[in-house]
């Protein structure tokens, strides 16, 4: 009984060390991904190390995300002279036709790819709610992942941040 205590301070020393050096671990790697524009042009995404690179998955069906789009075509034309890119995936479900016309009529700047097999959603967890938007830093390792819309207030002090 006398070795208890010492046993169980030394078991919280050793937690506590754990949890701290498991906070300090790289953040992961984003996946080795190639997507493919619209425009059949093929985005290496090790190519874009670097850069800072948000990779947003969206569907023409998913209300948060047609909201986000001014913003992310504010944040993108504000940021892309700095070093920011934007790939916008559109989900598997989504008809190749529906996202070409929105991304017409909506003039996006930045780079659509579709997600044909769902291959790329796979790749970055199994996504499966839009949006979700990834946000990778220069190094490639994922520094931000964001289930529903982007707040662009966070995202511009991070690309502040980053891109400075």
């Amino acid at each position: 009984m006398k070795y208890t205590k010492p046993l169980l301070v030394a078991v919280a020393v050793l937690a506590i060390v754990g949890a701290l050096v498991y906070a300090l671990m790289d953040k992961s790697s984003a996946p080795a991904a190639t997507f493919t524009t619209l425009e059949g042009k093929p985005i290496v995404l090790d190519e874009l190390r670097g850069k800072v690179v948000l990779v947003n998955f969206w569907a023409t069906s998913c209300p948060g995300c047609i909201k986000e789009m001014p913003g992310m075509i504010e944040t993108y034309n504000q940021y892309r002279s700095r070093g920011f890119e934007i790939v916008a995936v559109a989900m598997s479900y989504d008809p190749p036709n529906y996202v070409t016309n929105f991304v017409q009529t909506r003039q996006l700047p930045f780079p659509v790819a579709l997600d044909l097999n769902g291959e790329h959603a796979r790749a970055f967890g199994n996504v499966q709610l839009t949006p979700t938007s990834f946000i990778i830093g220069k190094d490639g390792h994922i520094l931000e992942q964001k289930l529903g819309e982007l707040d662009f207030v966070k995202l511009k002090a991070l690309l502040d941040r980053e891109l400075s």
